[in-house]
């Protein structure tokens, strides 16, 4: 497979041609890449017109991805919004009210897209949620939803693996979706490897209309580096949008050095099948050992190791810190959890020395306190209306009754403990207490007194 963008910037840095163009560094190298960092020059194309090299690379990933894919530098959270975008779209050209069920573990880019876009939002909860970052949702909890609920959804938003690993059973959720003639849109950011499995369980080749991968995630990409996938059976008419949608939320100056990774990705794409066919029996393995050891494992992605630290005698936080003691630093802590996420680059020496480092650590008596359960706050205002108002930042001690103003957490995991717009009770307190956030931002009290 080519790579038309990298052979293009090659040809260019060669050319030794006098740089009278962005970027301010004309290709001096300070950090040691300058000279393959350029601008939309003659022939470079442009990543929201493509009609050439970028055109070219993104055909060639729809190749390997069996479907219509676009690029993306600024991450998935940029796709997210663009989906939300084509979504509305599509509402709109079938008459029907914007709303979209979703998730409850959704990623606040989803929360800022429904708030500039002005869409509804119905939050799905799975019976038997396990922590803020988990919404494992089944076939039969939709089915029941949609069944019932008064105003049928012109879209279902699902995170499918979610940050501690699970993956939702996609085929069946799209066939109740496709039932009920609602669209199935996937954030698969931790799951753009999924396509390369033996057998595929990519959401696009499982029948979600919208995908959107962080490929920086999982594969061998740069960061910010991600995809925007389109089934074959979404609207054509909708998806001639995709570019726009996707310049509606992204930088006029994308880089070309994300650029060029995503490329030349898909040369390397062309052998990851056989890579992760011969690594997984050595993780499958290696966890094996792991449970043998005594840790209990969470989760069924083959690339990423949760480990459920409490039944081990530690919160997450301080198996994280022992971990670092020998050079090892994880993706993900908190008092329940420690994530580590794998790759085909994740060689055996390292895997080695991440097993002699877990299996030094002493298991203690299990720490018997629970997570507070799932926060279901009461919502006063939209989305909308919340982010777009005047807040104030006080200590959560102080905020009992307020409404919430703007997502609390950060990146990771970026997965909302409480919405926008949702009143803080006695419970909600709690969990922002136990997950270490001591101060939000709440509607300023004569904003919130005008609303009521």
């Amino acid at each position: 497979m080519d790579t038309p963008i990298c052979d293009f910037v090659r040809d260019y840095t060669r050319s030794d041609t006098c740089r009278l163009h962005m970027p301010g560094h004309k290709g001096s190298s300070y950090l040691g890449m300058e000279h393959l960092d350029i601008t939309e020059i003659q022939g470079a194309d442009s990543l929201y017109e493509a009609d050439g090299i970028i055109a070219k690379s993104e055909a060639n990933a729809g190749k390997l991805f069996g479907c219509r894919t676009l690029y993306s530098t600024e991450g998935s959270s940029q796709c997210i919004r663009a989906m939300l975008y084509l979504i509305l779209l599509y509402a709109k050209q079938q008459g029907r009210k914007p709303l979209i069920a979703a998730g409850r573990n959704a990623h606040k880019a989803f929360l800022t897209a429904a708030a500039l876009l002005d869409a509804d939002v119905c939050w799905l909860y799975p019976q038997n949620a396990v922590s803020y970052l988990s919404c494992d949702l089944t076939p039969e909890e939709l089915e029941n939803y949609l069944q019932s609920t008064q105003e049928k959804p012109v879209a279902v938003y699902l995170t499918s693996p979610d940050y501690l690993g699970t993956i939702s059973d996609i085929r069946a959720i799209a066939d109740v979706c496709h039932r009920y003639g609602v669209l199935l849109a996937v954030d698969n950011a931790h799951g753009a490897y999924l396509k390369f499995l033996p057998r595929s369980v990519h959401p696009i080749d499982l029948g979600a209309d919208l995908c959107c991968d962080s490929a920086h995630k999982t594969l061998p990409v740069l960061t910010g580096g991600a995809y925007l996938h389109l089934s074959a059976a979404m609207d054509a008419a909708v998806g001639e949008q995709a570019k726009n949608a996707l310049m509606l939320f992204g930088s006029t100056s994308p880089s070309y050095l994300i650029l060029q990774s995503l490329d030349a990705a898909n040369q390397l794409l062309s052998t990851y099948p056989e890579q992760l066919r011969k690594l997984i029996p050595k993780l499958e393995t290696f966890k094996k050992r792991l449970s043998q050891q005594g840790y209990l494992l969470y989760g069924g992605e083959v690339l990423k190791l949760t480990i459920q630290a409490k039944p081990y005698g530690y919160t997450g936080h301080q198996l994280a810190a022992l971990l670092r003691e020998r050079r090892i630093e994880p993706e993900f802590a908190d008092p329940d959890y420690l994530v580590l996420m794998l790759s085909v680059e994740t060689d055996e020496e390292t895997l080695a020395h991440l097993e002699q480092a877990l299996c030094k650590i002493p298991p203690l008596p299990p720490i018997t306190e629970a997570c507070p359960a799932f926060a279901r706050g009461e919502q006063v205002m939209t989305i909308r209306e919340a982010l777009l108002a005047g807040s104030e930042l006080l200590p959560v001690d102080q905020c009992h009754g307020r409404i919430l103003a703007a997502p609390t957490v950060g990146c990771p995991p970026a997965v909302p403990i409480l919405v926008c717009g949702e009143r803080i009770d006695t419970h909600a307190m709690a969990c922002f207490t136990y997950y270490g956030i001591d101060h939000c931002f709440v509607i300023k009290s004569r904003e919130e007194s005008c609303k009521n």
